[in-house]
């Protein structure tokens, strides 16, 4: 297979200048319809779900797939009614849904978005991503919040109504910042998070808070996390990232490779200043370089990269 991420990485060396994601991210570029009307028409739902695909999805977040990454849709009328069903749009003229099913303990050809997001195309990225996310919000949010009572699906799947209480409550996104900071010439900083595999580095992330800007995050969590300041905060693009309920928003900053790196007791392992050809070498290469390897293509992270390795100064 060939990946639609897998083109080498190529650029001007040196300089400091501006720079932006090298394309959108895979899991933000999806053309898909949302559809919000019919969630409340029964009936324009029931005619959507006649005619409808189903994404089956277990509970460890896997789907079908088949050799060449491409997902497997069931014809609703395979599956009978499935009032557990959740809509996640309309794409080509068709409704698109996902139903949990049992985990499943082997066959190949389930795989979860992290090992097929390199592989799928714009619309099945965005509809695995969708389904993923808003099953494992069902799976939590059993229980009224404000009386404790049982909750059942309403709106084909995009809320959850208290059976006692009658309150609802709709699908979470916990947004997170993610940050690659740079020295404004040939260095990105790369930490390993506590619990990482020994060569697996990124960029830094963390949630953010109540009350809290997304800029502020920014500036609170690389202090936290390695102990160093930022100035230049800039916006760079975002991402959904079911794990469970994630919207990753990126953001390039600037700090001063002189002062001192103190990773975080517990959280960061470890942390380094790398310059720009050790990356473009560590992106280039499916294995890791130096004792280095990158985020995958799916991520935000890898596109913030080789963005900042492919700037023009």
């Amino acid at each position: 297979m060939t990946s639609r991420t897998d083109r080498s990485v190529s650029g001007p060396a040196g300089g400091g200048g501006d720079f932006q994601l090298d394309s959108s991210p895979l899991l933000s570029r999806s053309p898909v319809e949302l559809a919000d009307a019919p969630r409340d028409d029964p009936a324009a739902a029931a005619e959507l779900w006649r005619h409808g695909r189903v994404l089956l999805v277990d509970e460890r977040g896997r789907t079908p797939a088949g050799p060449s990454g491409a997902l497997r849709w069931w014809d609703s009328a395979e599956l009978g009614n499935r009032p557990d069903a959740v809509l996640l749009g309309v794409h080509e003229g068709l409704a698109r849904w996902a139903v949990r099913t049992p985990a499943r303990d082997s066959g190949s050809e389930w795989r979860d978005l992290r090992l097929l997001g390199d592989w799928l195309g714009d619309a099945e990225a965005g509809l695995l991503t969708t389904a993923v996310g808003l099953l494992a919000w069902h799976d939590r949010a059993r229980y009224c919040a404000v009386c404790g009572a049982g909750t059942e699906r309403v709106r084909n799947g995009w809320a959850r109504r208290c059976g006692g209480c009658l309150h609802e409550e709709y699908p979470r996104t916990d947004p997170s910042m993610i940050c690659l900071v740079h020295d404004g010439a040939d260095r990105v900083l790369l930490a390993r998070k506590a619990g990482w595999p020994s060569e697996r580095f990124s960029v830094l992330a963390g949630f953010v808070e109540v009350g809290e800007s997304l800029e502020g995050c920014v500036r609170r969590e690389v202090r936290e996390e390695v102990g160093v300041r930022v100035s230049g905060i800039r916006y760079l693009g975002s991402q959904p990232w079911p794990f469970p309920r994630s919207l990753m928003v990126g953001f390039a900053a600037e700090a001063d490779p002189d002062e001192p790196l103190c990773p975080a007791d517990g959280e960061i392992a470890e942390a380094h200043w790398v310059h720009r050809d050790l990356v473009r070498r560590a992106l280039e290469e499916s294995g890791p370089v130096r004792g280095i390897r990158l985020p995958p293509g799916i991520s935000i992270a890898h596109r913030m990269l080789r963005g900042w390795v492919l700037r023009r100064d």
